[in-house]
């Protein structure tokens, strides 16, 4: 099966296909990750864009039952320079190519990534074409040139209704606005305690607040923070309802979270070139003068000028760009980070912003 990829200025990467037979079209990005294809594949941030993995190999160990961040692929196709369909790993149920195949994902291989990898870094990210089916060159140029890129996909990403993730013995009642999260970030929240109310899409702020809720969480997401203007003014309300104090209700951002905030607080945010897509991230944190190493996955970074003045101050960032990687409000319990800290490439190293989110909890309920 052939594979050939197609850049919106005209350049033409031709290899082999695998998965789904198919052509599709997206923002093409590329990650930097070592292992986690898997988990890459599912996160609802990839939504309606085609990704490009810098590691050599893929599939090697093949997919399992666990590393599922969501109910499936969100990636409209898939890139590699080598694919293994033999996998070996005694937590392999099937290949990476007869999943894509039961997912309807095209994959495209044997072409150099590396190459892929420095145009983008040179060029920017830009609209591509992936096909391994039988049609012409003419034809996936006119697929090509009509598709147009959204930049809304947060809104439908996540969950369509409320859905609750309860315990009995768990002591804090948080409110999770969704716009795509990744599952492992809701289990690092209901293992530390936290019956979970995962919310649609701009729900109203009255619908939440009327619940009472211990904190409220700001998850994860794809596409351009600046789509999400419901998303936004709802932030803007349950911000003025969190204060310090008795019955206070902190509210922490992840990613998508961590845009809107700032955009809440009147703040700005702008497209990077090829984006942060990987494991190897650097980020000092400004409160206790430590570095980490972090995983991240975002298009959009927030301009730390906008937040002057505004509320905010930036609390992490980013150590070979210096874009902003987190805020804190200066007299309300808000929080937000740019990374991933449920990741743990560190391994462990920021997982302590989930401490503190539920210190800030406990605090009050004093």
């Amino acid at each position: 099966m052939k594979g050939i990829i197609i850049f919106e200025d005209g350049t033409v990467f031709k290899g082999k296909g695998f998965g789904y037979s198919g052509t599709r079209v997206g923002e093409l990005v590329f990650n930097t990750a070592m292992t986690g294809y898997q988990k890459t594949l599912t996160d609802p941030s990839y939504s309606e864009q085609l990704i490009t993995m810098t590691y050599p190999i893929l599939g090697n160990y093949g997919i399992n039952e666990t590393d599922y961040e969501s109910d499936r692929i969100h990636a409209m196709g898939v890139i590699a320079n080598d694919v293994c369909f033999e996998p070996s790993n005694w937590k392999s149920v099937s290949s990476i190519d007869a999943w894509l195949k039961e997912q309807g994902v095209p994959g495209v291989y044997n072409v150099d990534t590396r190459e892929i990898t420095r145009k983008l870094r040179n060029e920017g990210n830009q609209k591509c074409l992936i096909s391994n089916e039988k049609i012409s060159l003419a034809e996936m140029k006119t697929i090509l040139a009509k598709e147009t890129l959204r930049g809304d996909q947060m809104k439908y990403a996540g969950t369509k209704e409320i859905v609750k993730w309860e315990k009995e013995d768990n002591k804090y009642n948080v409110a999770v606005l969704d716009f795509g999260v990744k599952r492992s970030i809701l289990n690092e929240l209901f293992n530390r305690g936290c019956n979970l109310t995962i919310y649609p899409y701009a729900t109203k702020a009255r619908i939440i607040l009327a619940e009472k809720p211990d904190g409220i969480f700001l998850t994860n997401g794809p596409g351009d923070p600046a789509e999400a203007t419901e998303a936004v003014k709802i932030i803007e309300k349950l911000i003025t309802n969190s204060n310090y104090g008795p019955n206070q209700m902190p509210i922490f951002g992840i990613c998508m979270g961590h845009q809107l905030i700032a955009l809440a607080q009147g703040g700005s945010t702008y497209k990077l070139k090829y984006g942060h897509r990987g494991c190897n991230h650097g980020v000092f944190d400004k409160n206790n003068g430590r570095s980490s190493i972090t995983s991240q996955n975002h298009g959009y970074a927030v301009k730390a000028e906008s937040i002057v003045l505004k509320g905010m101050e930036v609390s992490h960032l980013n150590l070979n760009d210096g874009t902003v990687e987190g805020m804190q409000h200066l007299s309300k319990p808000v929080f937000s980070v740019q990374f991933h800290p449920e990741s743990n490439p560190g391994p462990n190293d920021t997982g302590y912003l989930f401490d503190k989110f539920i210190d800030l909890m406990e605090g009050g309920r004093l």
